[in-house]
């Protein structure tokens, strides 16, 4: 499994200087590019194939008048035209499943939009660049590491590497930190036995009140990062709008607001991560619901939904769960997992998310409505394994009772 991990870096001023030259020359091959992709589409010419651009990069770097480009490493700028291709070839495959969709009569979920490439600004706050292995990087004995054309960059090792990496990626945020972010492939056989065989098999209601519910009863609340930060953002909002454009102590303000905001994300992922890799160790399968949080996201209920961050906390538990060979499923997100009763298994309606207990109207069972859920979508996501791995679906054929309608005990 081909994983990132990611450093920060403690560049010097050259340091500095010599990643914002990067950044800039990335940013200009990447703008030239697209505007000579577009230029020929409006001129009805053919399509500019990737060798024809990058063989355009080769001739304009032997001219004199953009000398500047030779003082970046060549892997770099080759590297921000392969994220155009990339760009172009993810908007002409969303153009071509739309079409499958239409002509299919809109069956199926609709492709999710991807839209054409854009230049990038020189005002943009996050900038990155990337070194393969053709580049030559190496992390150096002293812990530095060495990148072509920048020099050896201090790096805050919080792990050490697993492996040679294949490619290492240089980012810089909008708080104006350096990352390193390195590719790598695991060992499978390493990741298998770093987390012991588990017997317990787990479902997980994700809500607002709670930030999840595990089927065993386990209640994680939920730590509302941005709400509790939500005082410190507004006055650090309020400052940056009264400082006047194009001004000093406007770029600092603009820093002090940005570090706010990273801290809360920051925080959020901490949570995320330590949260997932419990629920994945101590389970031999995992099973949520799998939710629309897109849709969520424009209710009353936005703000607390995206301070939640289920979708985030989703992909953990299911990159987790493939890493160190455990079992991981979604239930479909219009079972009513809310109106079943987990011990007979009738369905009492829907309820209002007031109603936080209810009892069953057959079995008498007095239920919390979040764990009740949880049951069920641990229920369901058995069934569904277990169809997957070639189950039968329906259920066998069992003797009729014997004062039953229209039916014989002996009957073949």
């Amino acid at each position: 499994m081909l994983l990132r991990y990611n450093y920060c870096l403690d560049p010097w001023p050259r340091h500095r200087d010599a990643f914002g030259k990067a950044f800039g020359c990335a940013r200009v091959v990447f703008n030239d590019g697209l505007a000579a992709r577009r230029g020929a589409h409006e001129a009805r010419k053919p399509y500019i194939t990737d060798a024809e651009l990058s063989a355009r990069l080769t001739a304009v770097k032997q001219t004199p008048e953009p000398a500047w480009l030779s003082d970046v490493s060549a892997v770099v700028l080759q590297q921000s035209l392969a994220d155009l291709n990339t760009a172009y070839r993810r908007f002409f495959g969303y153009v071509k499943a739309l079409k499958e969709w239409r002509s299919k009569g809109q069956k199926g979920p609709k492709p999710r939009r991807v839209g054409p490439p854009r230049f990038k600004s020189r005002k943009d706050r996050h900038q990155s660049i990337r070194f393969t292995s053709n580049a030559r990087f190496k992390v150096l004995p002293n812990g530095r590491l060495r990148l072509p054309k920048i020099g050896d960059v201090p790096v805050r090792w919080s792990r050490p590497l697993p492996c040679q990496p294949s490619s290492v990626t240089v980012i810089k945020d909008a708080a104006g930190r350096y990352f390193a972010s390195f590719v790598i492939q695991t060992d499978p056989a390493a990741d298998a036995e770093r987390f012991s065989a588990a017997d317990a098999e787990v479902g997980i209601d994700l809500g607002l009140t709670a930030f999840a519910v595990l089927s065993d009863g386990t209640k994680i609340s939920a730590p509302r990062f941005l709400r509790r930060a939500q005082k410190k953002l507004r006055q650090a909002q309020q400052a940056h709008s009264r400082t006047r454009k194009g001004s000093k102590n406007r770029e600092k303000s603009r820093v002090r607001l940005a570090r706010l905001h990273v801290r809360v994300a920051d925080q959020r992922a901490d949570f995320h991560h330590k949260l997932s890799t419990m629920i994945v160790r101590d389970n031999q399968a995992v099973y949520v619901e799998d939710l629309c949080v897109e849709g969520l996201g424009r209710t009353r209920l936005a703000k607390s939904v995206q301070d939640a961050g289920w979708s985030a906390f989703i992909d953990m538990l299911e990159y987790k769960a493939a890493r160190y060979g455990r079992g991981f499923g979604k239930v479909g997100r219009f079972e009513p997992t809310s109106q079943v009763c987990s011990a007979c298994g009738v369905k009492d309606g829907p309820k209002p998310l007031a109603i936080r207990e209810w009892r069953c109207a057959a079995c008498g069972t007095i239920h919390e409505r979040d764990l009740n859920a949880a049951r069920n979508v641990l229920a369901l996501g058995r069934r569904e394994s277990l169809n997957a791995c070639g189950g039968g679906i329906r259920p066998g054929a069992v003797l009729a009772a014997a004062g039953e309608t229209a039916s014989l005990r002996g009957a073949a």
